[in-house]
């Protein structure tokens, strides 16, 4: 196993769980805690600001919740500088605004630890923030591309982008489908990688399914759809929601659990809301409300058939929670999506904005014996540890500036 003694890192995501915001980006912790225990880091995560925001939250009161400016999580010390950010316009400044803002404390912790490699999430505006501060400061540049990449290229944002693959001295990405579209934006093929998501099977695991129902207080002996998510748009619980009452007809007993809350993509918990009740779907569907990892294996073993009816993913961390459980996805042929759902035995790809093919699949998911042992093996095949030795060689690579070390097909 490689060993690093001398390399030391600054990740750099706006995207970063807190006490406010527990459940925001999750993944960027699940990794990079993992890799700060063979390479040492610290956190910057910085909060958009602006001065009026208050007046906002009189209106909406969950408008960007403030976190703390430093806290220590676990072995993580997260710092938290404010850049100013108006909402909903002038979005073509963010990124610059970020890297203004975020200089100071960057620097700082540059000279206070050694750190040699700036480690950034997703393309902007952070990855754009990143490539300014790593030019400033002298820093090794690697982004990560994670999946808002591709609508951000196709906006008037598409020139940053570029300017944030082109300079990185690594591009990953979480799928195959990302990598492409790094490259495409200007990134050279021997600088970018896939490395997936990992997934943690000490807190994904599968217990039998009457105790998980019998301890969320769900009936026995009915079919049980789940999705976990954000409630935005994106996700699609509303796709899912419109073909319920076919479904039903064919499935009496039906249920459909919905377990997550609003995001920092936005909320649209009443429009659901609303929909089902224009369904008369109220004792079918149920919303769970947010849920601590540690606790989401109970909803995922309650349950026959995941589904996911979004538009756009990276690589979606749900599939492999869910695999881990034992539970088969039905989900859109988007992003990386046939990616992770590689094999018929994992599940099924549907097209996207298909309400007839979503509902024809979900039926067939429902129907069939799903062998969870294979579901459950495909998981541990995509575990963390694989992941993280692969990270940190590639680090390794970027700081010894060997990029042979590297491999787009990694």
């Amino acid at each position: 196993m490689l060993q690093l003694t001398m390399l030391k890192l600054i990740t750099l995501s706006a995207l970063f769980p807190s006490a406010v915001r527990p459940n925001a980006g999750l993944f960027v912790r699940e990794r990079m805690g993992r890799v700060a225990q063979r390479i040492p880091l610290v956190v910057v995560a910085p909060q958009a600001w602006f001065p009026f925001q208050g007046i906002i939250r009189w209106f909406r009161p969950h408008f960007r919740p403030m976190a703390v400016r430093y806290e220590q999580m676990g072995a993580l010390e997260i710092f938290r500088p404010y850049y100013l950010s108006v909402p909903g316009i002038l979005k073509d400044f963010d990124g610059l605004s970020m890297a203004l803002c975020s200089y100071r404390t960057v620097r700082r912790l540059q000279r206070q630890t050694g750190a040699s490699v700036l480690d950034v999430h997703f393309g902007y505006p952070d990855g754009y923030a990143g490539s300014l501060l790593a030019r400033w400061l002298g820093l090794k540049f690697v982004v990560t591309f994670r999946g808002n990449e591709d609508r951000t290229s196709r906006t008037s944002r598409r020139k940053h982008l570029m300017r944030c693959a082109s300079s990185a001295d690594l591009l990953i990405g979480v799928s195959e489908q990302l990598r492409a579209l790094g490259e495409s934006l200007g990134a050279p093929s021997e600088r970018t990688c896939v490395v997936g998501n990992g997934v943690d099977l000490s807190k994904f695991r599968p217990i039998p399914r009457g105790e998980a129902r019998a301890a969320l207080g769900l009936p026995a002996d009915v079919p049980l759809l789940i999705t976990v998510g954000g409630l935005v748009e994106r996700k699609g619980f509303h796709r899912v929601i419109e073909v319920l009452p076919k479904l039903i007809a064919r499935h009496p007993g039906l249920r459909y659990l919905v377990v997550g809350g609003g995001s920092p993509e936005g909320d649209n918990s009443a429009e659901l809301r609303a929909q089902v009740e224009r369904l008369a779907l109220q004792d079918r569907v149920v919303f769970c409300g947010p849920v601590a990892p540690e606790r989401l294996h109970v909803y995922y073993s309650a349950a026959n058939v995941f589904a996911l009816a979004t538009r756009f993913e990276g690589w979606a961390n749900v599939f492999l929670e869910a695999m881990a459980c034992g539970l088969p996805v039905v989900t859109t042929l988007v992003g990386g999506n046939a990616q992770v759902v590689c094999d018929a035995r994992l599940g099924l790809l549907v097209p996207f904005g298909e309400p007839a093919e979503l509902e024809a699949a979900l039926d067939q998911a429902l129907q069939r014996a799903w062998d969870a042992a294979y579901l459950r093996t495909y998981a541990e095949n995509n575990a963390w540890d694989s992941r993280i030795e692969l990270l940190v060689r590639h680090f390794h690579a970027v700081s010894a500036g060997n990029p042979s070390l590297t491999s787009p097909h990694a």
